[in-house]
């Protein structure tokens, strides 16, 4: 079976012999720590019998620094371990989602996914060396037990009277504690998608004066987070109130029938003083409740990954695309989005080297028709075609060569202005990018700037209509058989708008091109329009003979334009 590359880290992590390392060094530290009180006691015993006792007083100060070396050596290597499981688990998703796509965001959200990202990941990260410190943290009672057996098998009988009373108090903390903080995530994540909402459109709620109501209601789950994380502190303080309160009746108990062998010249007192460290080894379940909490908020991150883990990344065929200039065609596509038809059959052709603008109103599936186009999204239903091929059946290379994006609200990525234009490309040129700024208007805005096209994104604030013109370079540089623009215009001054468009439009361009038009201006400079209404093609057809219909010069009023 092949390896899933987008599966969680087993039990191990992803570096097991870290884990075998850490496993040995916490059994080698509680080792030395089990040792110490039989040491402790022959020393004593031979102290009280007034027989030479510096080789056992030595051996003594020997166990006590190999325990803290073992410590330091222990605490090191669990954040090597907890470090680079968070790293890989962090690469893995971030992988998986750009994997899955647009689909990802619209599952989950942009804030949830960035909470899962940086806090679970990092949580879930410590799940390999907390599993090895809960190991080590059983050798210690284990060995406690088997050591009171070996001083006398009746202390061994009376503490393992009480350990089934420990086990269960232990198991329900860890099935309560998981339980807890699976809620307390979820809530976490809904506080962080709300915010990321506001943030995204923080202009827009400043400009409506919505800053206080949005406030409220990203802080509307508050109570309850405050209510799981209080949930989770008392299911930790309970059970440990419960442990703590059998533990000493555990060790009372040992230490009793210890005083009974003493008496009877069974035990020494210095197997007495061992048999009482023994005992607290053996009933030591402070480190055990903190073991297992740690591993239930690291068992619960990691299920907040697996769900994000599970969505199927988006699948590729590997199917050249053939000689074409771009003809796209649409046959039944259907769409739906939470049981809801947006896309309702939809069949569409865009002949190769033309341009074709989707008319339509708010809602009506303009951007979705626009991601299914270039296999930004999967319709429910139909196919999609570029010269030919099925997109399903197109290898990720072919597609993303072939298909070229500009958006609304462009994501700038990239060190310099000069990085996000050439990004995507296999070879960039700095000629083939300042080509492409040239066409989209962006030269001569770049070129003032403090070092052109080197200078750092940073440094270089854009206003709306400029981020429009950098996302156009950056499609104009990417080439390909088809262009898609969603919306890319919107912000763009009028006279700008009116020279790219006629650059873009015009007769002779090269490539099909595919717009979403909300001016009636952009529609009227394509070769035909579509009118999407109702998820539905309405009409085909030149902008000019589509005008004399009163709906559809409505669509342009709703946008704000005179009809």
């Amino acid at each position: 079976m092949a390896e899933d590359r987008n599966a969680l880290p087993g039990r191990l992590g992803p570096a097991p012999f870290r884990w075998a390392a850490l496993c040995l060094l916490g059994t080698a530290a509680t080792g030395a720590a089990l040792l110490l009180p039989a040491a402790l006691g022959r020393a004593l015993d031979l102290l009280l019998a007034g027989a030479p006792a510096t080789r056992w007083v030595l051996y003594c100060a020997a166990l006590v620094l190999l325990v803290v070396l073992l410590d330091a050596c222990e605490t090191v290597l669990t954040g090597t371990v907890d470090a680079r499981t968070t790293a890989w688990l962090r690469q893995r998703l971030t992988g998986h989602v750009l994997a899955v796509g647009p689909r990802a965001a619209a599952r989950f959200g942009p804030g949830d996914l960035v909470a899962r990202l940086v806090g679970n990941a990092a949580q879930a990260g410590t799940a390999p060396a907390a599993r090895a410190a809960l190991i080590a943290s059983l050798a210690g009672p284990a060995g406690g037990t088997l050591a009171l057996a070996l001083i006398d098998p009746w202390l061994a009988a009376v503490l393992l009277a009480g350990a089934p009373v420990l086990a269960l108090l232990l198991r329900a903390l860890s099935r309560d504690t998981t339980a807890c903080v699976t809620h307390y995530q979820r809530v976490q994540g809904r506080i962080a998608a709300a915010l990321a909402e506001a943030v995204g459109g923080s202009r827009t709620i400043t400009a409506a004066g919505l800053a206080r109501q949005e406030t409220e209601r990203i802080l509307a789950p508050l109570p309850e987070l405050s209510a799981a994380g209080r949930r989770m502190w008392l299911v930790q303080g309970r059970a440990a109130a419960q442990a703590v309160a059998v533990a000493p009746l555990l060790q009372l108990a040992v230490l009793a029938v210890a005083g009974v062998l003493l008496a009877r010249h069974r035990l020494t007192v210095g197997e007495m003083l061992a048999a009482s460290r023994y005992a607290m080894l053996a009933t030591g379940v402070g480190m055990l409740v903190a073991q297992l909490s740690g591993l239930a908020r690291a068992r619960a991150a990691a299920g907040r990954l697996g769900e994000v883990l599970a969505e199927p990344a988006t699948a590729h065929g590997r199917t050249p695309l053939p000689a074409g200039a771009g003809r796209l065609e649409l046959r039944g596509v259907t769409v739906r989005r939470d049981d809801r038809t947006v896309l309702d059959g939809i069949d569409l052709v865009v002949p190769a080297g033309t341009a074709l603008a989707l008319v339509g109103r708010s809602g009506s599936g303009k951007s979705l028709l626009a991601a299914v186009a270039g296999r930004l999204a999967d319709p429910d239903a139909g196919e999609v075609l570029l010269d030919g091929v099925p997109l399903r059946e197109l290898s990720h290379d072919a597609l993303r060569r072939s298909v070229g994006y500009a958006f609304e609200r462009p994501a700038l990525l990239g060190g310099t202005v000069g990085d996000t234009l050439a990004l995507g490309l296999a070879a960039p040129s700095p000629a083939r990018v300042r080509e492409a700024a040239v066409r989209a208007h962006a030269d001569d805005f770049v070129r003032r700037l403090p070092q052109g096209y080197a200078t750092a994104l940073a440094d270089t604030p854009t206003s709306g209509g400029e981020a429009q013109r950098l996302g156009l370079a950056r499609a104009f540089a990417h080439g390909g058989r088809l262009l898609i623009l969603d919306d890319a215009l919107s912000s763009l001054d009028t006279v700008t708008e009116a020279r790219i468009t006629g650059a873009l439009l015009g007769k002779g361009d090269g490539g099909t091109r595919l717009l979403v038009a909300r001016r009636a201006v952009t529609a009227s400079r394509a070769d035909t329009v579509a009118w999407l209404d109702g998820g539905r093609i309405r009409a085909v057809g030149p902008h000019t003979r589509l005008w004399r219909d009163p709906a559809y010069r409505a669509v342009f009023a709703e946008a704000g334009e005179p009809s």
